[in-house]
């Protein structure tokens, strides 16, 4: 006789699915998970393997990753007591809501924004303010600060640029609500080497409630190899680390780390190829009289077809993964694609034709 346990289980994951990738991982032109079209050239891959042979397998890694600490410490200009890596800056965003919430605390999360956020939220059983964006899926800045403030949020929640809508707070704006609001600020960059606006690392050290969360998955090619940070004042550093998983980061991380911030240019080059091409696919697609296009600050962009559905369908159809945005608040029959190769963006740009 089987015997139902469910009772026994955290009650929150009645409101919580697991993570998917619609339409999976696999297509001649991937363009749904924000990734960088390239990968590290051969040579290097080779040096970092080279240099990984001589580790001793058989042991663990640091109890912390502070090679690869010292490393990013050093290209960011902060010191390595404000600076912690970790397998992915998902797993500094597990890190840090354990360390900022517990049951009954509350956090604002403008919404849309990245799911995990309110995912790890509800986990935790913290209480959420949603702050809706702009129509134009901008932030409202005003009103992050005004219901900050009347309901005594204690956490507040920035991704900028923000996935999925590609918007970007200010760094002035980021400074107005670190100041005006009584709550330790998170604003998480994974997409900041494609915005238009400044990074808040620069101001980690004005502001004791302020932390900031970099990737190296997207600008810097990294996905597979699972590599975050967290920026914050050596103060509350030393406080949002404590509920850290030990031995998380391998040294095979740390090593790509040092290779890849060591040949930073490629990255640059990367970069601008990636701008160049979001904006000749944004001109394009103002051209498409049958789509709404919403502007970028990211690696990807956001478009509003008349059925979403049908649209993905037909892209997937052709051989081209796209991301269904539908599901989000505000994001209706919006489609998401992150700047791929050229000739990837032009196959992409003539099926939307061709399905208008």
């Amino acid at each position: 006789m089987n015997k139902d346990y469910s009772r026994l289980l955290n009650p929150s994951l009645e409101d919580i699915g697991a993570y998917i990738v619609e339409g999976g991982q696999q297509a001649d032109v991937k363009l749904n998970q924000n990734e960088s079209p390239f990968d590290l050239p051969q040579w290097m891959k080779e040096a970092i393997l080279d240099e990984f042979k001589k580790e001793a397998w058989n042991r663990y890694p640091d109890i912390l990753p502070f090679r690869g600490i010292k490393e990013y410490a050093a290209f960011t200009g902060v010191s390595s007591e404000s600076v912690m890596m970790s397998n992915g800056s998902n797993e500094m965003l597990y890190t840090i809501f354990l360390a900022c919430l517990c049951k009954g605390k509350k956090v604002l999360i403008p919404q849309p924004s990245f799911s995990l956020y309110e995912k790890i939220a509800r986990l935790i059983l913290a209480d959420i303010t949603a702050v809706p964006m702009h129509e134009d899926l901008g932030f409202d800045v005003e009103e992050i600060i005004r219901r900050a403030r009347d309901e005594q949020v204690g956490f507040i929640v920035l991704s900028t640029p923000n996935n999925p809508t590609s918007k970007s707070v200010t760094l002035d704006e980021i400074r107005r609500i670190a100041e005006e609001v009584e709550a330790i600020v998170l604003v998480d960059e994974a997409y900041i080497e494609f915005s238009r606006q400044e990074s808040a690392i620069g101001i980690v050290m004005e502001y004791p409630n302020l932390i900031v969360l970099r990737t190296m998955s997207k600008a810097l090619a990294l996905a597979g190899l699972r590599i975050g940070f967290t920026i914050a004042n050596p103060e509350l550093m030393a406080q949002i680390v404590k509920p850290k998983i030990p031995f998380t980061s391998s040294r095979l991380a740390e090593i790509t780390l040092k290779h890849v911030l060591g040949n930073y240019k490629l990255v640059e080059e990367a970069v601008g190829y990636i701008l160049g091409e979001r904006s000749r696919m944004m001109e394009t697609l103002l051209k498409f009289e049958t789509l709404t296009l919403f502007e970028s600050d990211a690696n990807f962009i956001i478009i509003r077809v008349s059925d979403s559905k049908k649209v993905f369908s037909r892209l997937a159809g052709e051989g081209i993964l796209v991301r269904n945005v539908s599901g989000y608040p505000m994001m209706e029959n919006c489609l998401r694609f992150n700047v791929g190769l050229r000739e990837e963006n032009d196959l992409l740009l003539d099926t939307l034709r061709a399905s208008s």
